[in-house]
């Protein structure tokens, strides 16, 4: 009787559920990408560790109906981050690469428009460690040379990491620690950016002219292994960079050079060690000499350490003259520095300005500029460019601040970004020291406009209208120039002009008074702003929606105890249904994976609903197959949009209602059976494709109780290491007793002249486990799969056990298949001969392929028994 009501089910294949079958979404994200570690920490939010390049795997498992539409965004990290909000409707966010500006706070958005959107969290902590940075006497250069002599020496090492990175001082290779050495010191200074770490060296003695290496490490988190950089201190002498000031007099807040006033020349260079510097002033090429006029300071507190300052007082006219400041280190190998300064009636202070028609400069984006301010004045200081408008934005150099002594900042390939104002001042030092001139350039960027939208699918119903927009998103110039309206390519007349009231339109449109199958077809609108131009594509047309399939169908695999066979029931919604004519049937195609038949069925329907839920069951699958299953609409427009989605075989799970279910061992998940922990050895799932091509021969079936090779089955293999006597032991759910009798039916596969035994238990769980012996067979029983029927009689909640006993040799694989578990007594006549199954070369006659059975063969069978 349950194999006619199958039929009736298959020859019905088709129907409707009411309203109520959309819900809202729900949302979970897990990993599957190269995650150090993940883990609760102590507010129970979730934290994904990471190492910066690694690749991100972030998957947005959802459910709900319609399919949740998924969006990624994040918190924290970079604000320019591509990844900072992202559509993504496979429900997976990877990010190859990531680095440490990615790292922060993921979520998960999930909306179906039905209800509120699931919102799930999880926190990327990027891990990395930067090559450590060496610095001297707490400069920001990088050390680069060999030098240092003076009585304490400050080596500064700093590191970006995550975690906090641990510091390791070396001399040579011996570890530093105050603790041991006296002449050291270490510490932390407050106030840093990044990890910093300070080595002091009081005193200076002759071991402390040596190699020191600092080691940075994040102990080994995520595998990043230490890194350490090395310096070598020693007494070698340097000098750089000489440059000079002219201070006007000071105390009248002049900013010329004026007679009868006082003046200050000033001259100071970079040099190692700065104290041993000494400065020599000369006048027209002879020594300038020492009076109650012409003073010598050293170390001005107004300026750089080590400076010496020549002050002129009360100026007078034979003051003018060429001044020469000479640095030199007495007694030392390096060659002195020196730099001119001229004083006379035309040395004046500088003015800067902007070359006329050069104070907007307009170019096109990736072209170069070249913005210009000119100096005048005796001498002529350097020019400084920096950015006005984004003071915390650096120039493209990457710098805040950038010299050039021709007063021209060159850019290169200027994208967008790079458009405000520029300021141009002059610098301080080889000039005058007075407060700086400056004068400001205007730089526009020129590109192309960006649409909206720029790809629109627009559906209505036949004879309705449809209005058209194409939107001006952003552009400079930041107006439509002109826009051209196509239809298949072909040129249309220029739709009525948009009434603004502003200067010039920000939009197009292009009204179709009526939708038809002639009038269907993509549109496209190109906007132009004379510098380039966008377009925006509308798909016009009166064609259904997809449908949407019901992912949430409770068990929607049926298996048949006959065949191999299985259905599988089909449903879905219409997405929005309204929207066009109405759906008047649909196009069903099947295709099994890796074949090209394909089945292809019209499915009649009512008017459809929006949220109806739609169902078909597909009959006569092969198990364990996987298929391919493509989903039209029709209305009298013609077809609609296609939906596919594949379906795979998944074995059911046995429940308190076995009779409608037996275990093929096609899924992975082999129907809730489990390996016993406390046995010697473990069943396997194989079929015929998956055999061991070295596996020993005259055992082992070579298909399962199908004939298919794609088949599974679950056996024991007795090869090395397995001893005589080993066991292993397949374990089934729990079931609840709900009947006095069950029958226990499978296919046993016992062929090999070592072949132990094969026993079935049943594990009955009341007080405490008890294991009883229900069924057992020992012995070669042929290449042959058999059936067996055994009765329990079970008192409570119990368990079956398949127990396979490895015999005296390896040629004694056993095999199980098609497992059922149903209420009620066994069969009392033996199996017909029919239904044994002989393997191949054995001569013996073999059952009928129980995949060709359709279900009218299915039916017959029941009528006749």
């Amino acid at each position: 009787m349950e194999v006619t009501c199958l039929l009736l089910l298959a020859l019905i294949p088709f129907h409707c559920r009411g309203q109520g079958v959309y819900a809202p979404a729900q949302a979970q994200i897990v990993h599957a990408g190269q995650a150090c570690v993940v883990k609760e920490d102590n507010i129970s939010e979730r934290v994904y560790t990471i190492r910066e390049g690694d690749t991100l795997v972030l998957q947005c498992l959802v459910t709900g109906h319609p399919r949740p539409q998924v969006r990624w965004t994040k918190t924290a990290g970079s604000a320019s981050d591509k990844f900072q909000e992202t559509s993504v409707f496979n429900e997976t966010l990877r990010i190859e690469r990531i680095a440490r500006t990615q790292g922060g706070r993921y979520y998960c958005k999930a909306e179906n428009g039905v209800g509120v959107p699931a919102i799930k969290s999880i926190r990327v902590d990027v891990q990395y460690l930067d090559e450590p940075v060496l610095t001297v006497h707490q400069t920001v250069s990088d050390v680069r040379g060999n030098f240092y002599q003076e009585k304490t020496v400050f080596l500064r090492c700093t590191v970006n990491s995550n975690p906090p990175a641990r510091f390791i001082w070396k001399r040579g290779s011996d570890t530093l620690s105050h603790s041991q050495d006296n002449g050291v010191d270490i510490y932390e200074p407050l106030y840093t950016q990044g990890e910093t770490k300070v080595l002091k060296l009081k005193n200076l003695r002759p071991q402390d002219y040596a190699s020191y290496t600092c080691q940075v490490s994040v102990r080994n988190v995520c595998g990043i292994p230490d890194k350490a950089i090395t310096f070598r201190l020693t007494n070698t002498t340097a000098m750089k960079n000489a440059t000079f000031q002219i201070t006007p007099d000071v105390i009248k807040e002049s900013e010329n050079i004026q007679l009868g006033q006082d003046l200050k020349l000033s001259c100071h260079v970079d040099a190692v060690p700065q104290e041993k510097v000494t400065y020599q002033w000369f006048k027209n090429g002879k020594p300038a000499r020492m009076s109650k006029r012409l003073l010598v300071t050293r170390n001005d507190p107004e300026l750089p350490a080590v400076t010496s300052s020549l002050e002129l007082i009360d100026l007078h006219f034979s003051d003018y003259g060429t001044y020469l400041c000479v640095a030199s280190f007495p007694g030392a190998p390096v060659p002195d520095l020196s730099v001119e300064v001229n004083i006379s009636s035309e040395t004046v202070p500088p003015t800067i300005s902007v070359p006329k028609g050069r104070a907007v400069v307009t170019v096109r984006e990736g072209s170069p500029a070249e913005l210009q301010c000119e100096v005048r004045g005796k001498p002529r200081p350097p020019v400084l460019w920096s950015r006005v408008d984004k003071e915390a934005a650096l120039l493209p150099s990457g710098l805040p601040l950038e010299e050039t002594p021709d007063g021209k900042l060159r850019l290169e390939r200027v994208s967008r970004d790079m458009s405000g104002t520029y300021r141009c001042q002059t610098a301080r030092y080889n000039g005058f020291n007075v407060r700086p001139r400056e004068a400001q350039v205007q730089l526009n960027v020129q590109f192309p406009p960006e649409v909206e939208p720029s790809s629109q699918d627009v559906r209505q119903a036949l004879g309705r209208p449809v209005l058209l927009r194409c939107s001006l998103l952003r552009g400079s110039p930041q107006r439509i120039a002109s826009a051209l309206w196509r239809f298949k390519g072909q040129l249309l007349p220029p739709p009525p002009a948009v009434p603004v009231a502003a200067e010039a339109p920000d939009h197009s449109e292009l009204r179709l008074d009526a939708v038809t199958r002639d009038s269907s077809g993509s549109y496209e609108c190109s906007v132009s702003n004379d510098v380039g131009s966008a377009a925006c594509l509308f798909q016009v047309s009166a064609k259904a929606y997809s449908p949407e399939f019901y992912f949430d169908t409770p068990n929607p695999t049926r298996s048949h105890k006959l065949s191999k066979n299985y259905s599988y029931v089909l449903q879905w919604t219409q997405r929005e249904p309204d929207a066009v004519d109405p759906v008047l049937n649909y196009r069903l195609s099947v295709r099994q994976l890796n074949q090209h038949n394909t089945m292809v069925k019209a499915i009649p329907v009512r008017r459809v609903e929006k949220g109806q839920l739609l169902e078909y069951i597909l009959t006569d699958l092969r198990v364990p197959h996987s298929y391919e299953v493509r989903l039209t609409p029709y209305t009298t427009f013609g077809a609609g949009d296609m939906a596919s989605r594949i379906i795979h075989y998944t074995e059911p799970i046995n429940s308190p209602n076995l009779s409608d279910n037996t275990c093929h061992f096609e899924d992975e998940k082999i129907c809730g059976y489990t390996q016993d922990l406390t046995d010697n050895f473990d069943w396997t799932r194989q079929n015929a494709l998956t055999q061991n091509p070295k596996r020993s021969p005259n055992t082992g079936p070579p298909t399962d109780i199908s004939g298919t090779p794609e088949g599974y089955y679950m056996f024991i293999e007795t090869s090395r290491p397995r001893e005589l006597g080993d066991r292993a032991r397949l374990v089934s759910p729990l079931y609840n007793a709900s009947a006095k009798f069950y029958c226990v039916s499978f296919f046993y596969h016992m062929y090999g002249k070592h072949i132990g035994s094969l026993n079935l238990l049943v594990r009955s769980r009341n007080k405490e486990a008890l294991d009883t012996h229900a069924w057992s067979l020992s012995g070669n029983k042929g290449n042959v799969w058999q059936q067996a029927h055994v009765p329990i009689n079970p008192s409570g909640p119990f368990q079956i056990i398949f127990e396979g006993v490895r015999g005296s040799g390896y040629l004694g694989d056993i095999a199980i298949d098609d497992v059922t578990l149903k209420k009620g007594e066994c069969p009392r006549k033996q199996m017909d001969p029919n239904k044994v199954v002989v393997m191949p070369g054995s001569g013996a006659p073999r059952r009928p392929c129980p995949q060709l059975w359709g279900p009218m063969a299915i039916f017959l069978l029941a009528l006749q028994r």
